[in-house]
């Protein structure tokens, strides 16, 4: 599992902990962007401890997506069937990725959902759920994929799956990375699975989503959209011209 980090020094024992507890055989790579509060320091100390947990210390905070990608690349070389996320703010339960992990024998990849029935999110106030369940409706329609968590971050790939949605071209480096591996995994025509988990809001620490952040999405979501319906009606036109 590749789990990504800034100033997640309150967690990042507490998640791993329960992760190999719930998962033994799951290995797992801290992916630090030089957090000030010593969390690069504690992933060292874990992975001191425990040969199955791996660490990758970079110099800046470059965003979720590029933080991913690099990890990624990280597991790909190493030689990993299946590369999974998960946030380090026990916002995802270890405890779920069963579900997933079964999931994954019918799938390329396994989404952990939210908006699925029997999906939930625990200590959200309404407003933030209107908004995420928002931005969801508005990825469904424009991108045209069925995905109903397309902004999820509990998930497990397929090798196969990360080789063929060619990773040296995204260039999403926020948040929106989630919806971005999701789109081109549906247009490559790759199945995607949702089982449903309960989301839990962290209880220590500081979330990393901001304005800056939505703003990003919502925009780049709209450029997507905006290709593919241009991309459809090309297919269209061509189809009535051809004899």
């Amino acid at each position: 599992m590749v789990m990504p980090t800034y100033n997640e020094a309150e967690n990042l024992e507490w998640i791993v902990g329960r992760l190999r507890a719930a998962q033994p055989d799951v290995d797992v790579l801290v992916v630090d962007d030089g957090s000030p509060d010593g969390t690069g320091r504690i992933a060292d100390d874990l992975a001191a401890r425990d040969p199955q947990v791996s660490v990758v210390h970079r110099t800046e905070k470059a965003g979720l997506g590029a933080a991913y990608l690099h990890g990624f690349t990280v597991a790909l070389d190493a030689g990993y069937d299946v590369i999974g996320e998960m946030d380090a703010d026990g916002s995802h339960q270890p405890e779920q990725l069963h579900l997933l992990l079964d999931a994954l024998r019918s799938a390329d990849l396994v989404i952990g959902s939210r908006y699925v029935p029997g999906g939930s999110v625990v200590n959200w106030p309404w407003t933030r759920q209107a908004l995420s369940r928002g931005g969801n409706l508005y990825v469904r329609l424009l991108l045209g994929m069925h995905v109903r968590d397309a902004t999820a971050g509990y998930r497990l790939f397929r090798r196969a799956t990360l080789e063929k949605i060619d990773l040296d071209s995204v260039q999403s480096t926020g948040y929106v990375f989630q919806t971005d591996l999701a789109y081109r995994t549906v247009r490559a025509g790759l199945r995607v699975r949702e089982v449903p988990i309960e989301f839990v809001e962290r209880e220590r620490g500081d979330s990393k989503m901001n304005p800056d952040v939505a703003s990003e999405s919502l925009r780049l979501i709209t450029r997507w959209g905006l290709r593919e319906r241009r991309e459809q009606a090309r297919r269209a036109w061509r189809g009535r011209r051809t004899p």
